[in-house]
């Protein structure tokens, strides 16, 4: 189990730096009713990447090694295909990140996020983290990686739970601020959420082509073996 958690941990970490999930909870956490809401967008965001991996577990099941205990090749392709898509995804980041970080601007919707009901900021947490373009790759690629270990189910489900919690701490250091320092925490939030607004692009970036080159490597490593 430690050497697939070593495998994981680092994908777990590139969704846990998401600067625009992080955004959107600061934004929910300065409404009237943050702290509910707030607990209610991370509520959205486990169940939203708990869900993918599931999923992705029950899908690979026994079917994902070989019987010499190596993955399946099919494994080895879905995490190449993925590795070219996030690599490429992210050379065409870098070149159209603004060449004036005070001039980015954030997505449109997330004016709208203040008049959001718990129902819409919930799907909103689920969209961010199971539908984002780069949350739902490296989740899957993790769950591969669980599903082709060979562990018995209860480990799979333990490191997938330990992904889940690790890809979720950058959602969870603002909350958690929040909660313990209440309106204290607003300015804060609120300098974390500018540098995050500003340098969002280049972060997801840098984020796309490091974890597609790993992919790639790791696909191709599974491929040849």
């Amino acid at each position: 189990m430690g050497e697939v958690l070593g495998d994981v941990l680092g994908l777990a970490a590139g969704v846990a730096v998401s600067p625009l999930p992080i955004i959107a909870i600061i934004i929910v956490l300065a409404t009237p009713r943050g702290r509910v809401n707030g607990l209610v967008f991370a509520a959205g965001w486990v169940v939203g990447l708990s869900a993918l991996g599931a999923v992705m577990l029950v899908i690979g099941g026994r079917g994902s090694s070989t019987d010499h205990g190596q993955p399946a090749d099919w494994v080895g392709a879905l995490k190449l295909a993925l590795g070219v898509a996030l690599a490429l995804f992210g050379a065409k980041l870098w070149r159209h990140r603004p060449t004036d970080v005070t001039q980015a601007q954030l997505p449109k919707w997330m004016a709208a996020i203040d008049r959001f009901t718990p129902a819409k900021i919930f799907l909103l947490a689920l969209l961010l983290s199971a539908g984002n373009v780069k949350n739902a790759p490296l989740t899957i690629s993790a769950a591969a990686t669980i599903s082709s270990s060979g562990l018995p189910v209860a480990e799979q489900i333990a490191t997938l739970a330990i992904f889940v919690f690790i890809a979720s701490v950058g959602l969870l250091t603002p909350l958690g601020v929040f909660l313990v320092m209440g309106e204290r925490a607003k300015n804060m939030l609120g300098n974390w959420k500018e540098w995050a607004a500003r340098h969002n692009t280049a972060v997801m970036a840098v984020l796309f082509f490091v974890f597609g080159l790993k992919l790639l490597g790791d696909g191709i490593g599974v491929l040849v073996s």
